[in-house]
């Protein structure tokens, strides 16, 4: 298998991962609807494809209970180029199409889980995970192909119970070179885009006013990774680097360490659930912080 340094790119071309927050439970209780959030998001991806024709995007839809790849344009291209047909309408029907059917099952797999109380957050651990298996398929590829980012576009609520699901997705990212952009649009900002954005070298952003979220898309998402060398991009101001706890999922401040597998825990255990390993004083890391946990994870 080629490493990441050996990787063939072409001059400029993007190929843009975007994860789209389709999450019924949070766009039915924000003042922006999710036809008017979706228009931005058709414009901004028409511009990204007439940037420059190299350029490719791929849509995976992020719901509560599921995410599936709904938006290929390498393969969508290909068929309207065959049979004719060009222009936007034509090149986001089945875009449309396919992501009318997966909110319409994501809703019925809700509606069978009404008993449960998580958090509304929506499965970005899955989605995350689905746009790093696509991009490692190109990778494998062999062949001359655009430099891979991600683009989280998301407003639901962190899920403490993704932690370790969305850390491993982050440092993986962070080992292909892949960075990951994030535009938080809800009204908390989230610590987990904000760190992974941090980690993989990506630029995030929370706008304030959704109404002028095409603008934002297109002057701060839509350049590619050799362009933003020369373009004033957002800075991370502030990153939260606050961990979920692996034994009830809340997001804690200071917490135990375990130093043989660095799983992290709100109280004191006599035994690592991750790992196994029997506690004695000795074996635990009392109030550490999550930030040196951050510093030990990627070289272990």
């Amino acid at each position: 298998m080629a490493t990441v340094a050996s990787k063939l790119y072409s001059d400029d071309g993007s190929l843009l991962v975007l994860l789209l927050d389709t999450n019924p439970l949070f766009w039915s209780n924000t003042s922006t609807t999710f036809s008017q959030f979706l228009s931005h998001v058709l414009a901004f991806l028409n511009a990204v494809l007439g940037l420059n024709q190299l350029n490719q995007v791929v849509v995976i839809a992020t719901g509560y209970c599921s995410c599936d790849y709904i938006y290929d344009s390498s393969l969508t291209l290909s068929g309207n180029s065959e049979s004719g047909r060009t222009g936007m309408p034509a090149l986001f029907a089945s875009f449309l199409e396919k992501l009318e059917d997966f909110i319409v099952k994501d809703e019925e797999l809700i509606k069978e889980q009404e008993h449960d109380e998580r958090i509304a957050s929506s499965l970005l651990s899955g989605s995350l995970s689905m746009a790093l298996c696509y991009i490692q398929r190109v990778f494998r590829s062999g062949h001359l192909h655009p430099q891979p980012r991600i683009l989280c576009l998301q407003g639901s609520p962190d899920g403490p119970e993704q932690y370790v699901a969305v850390m491993n997705s982050i440092f993986s990212a962070q080992r292909l070179m892949v960075p990951i952009d994030s535009c938080y649009i809800g009204t908390q900002n989230s610590a987990f885009l904000q760190q992974a954005s941090y980690i993989t070298g990506g630029v995030h952003h929370a706008p304030k006013q959704l109404d002028g979220l095409f603008q934002f898309l297109t002057t701060i998402f839509a350049t590619d990774l050799h362009t933003r060398s020369f373009v004033q991009l957002p800075k991370p101001v502030g990153v939260d680097f606050r961990a979920s706890c692996f034994c009830h999922k809340k997001t804690i401040d200071m917490g135990y360490v375990c130093s043989v597998c660095l799983s992290i825990f709100c109280e004191h255990h006599k035994k690592c659930s991750t790992c196994g390993s029997v506690f004695g004083q000795s074996k635990l890391d009392g109030a550490s912080t999550v930030s040196e946990k951050k510093r030990k994870a990627p070289d272990s």
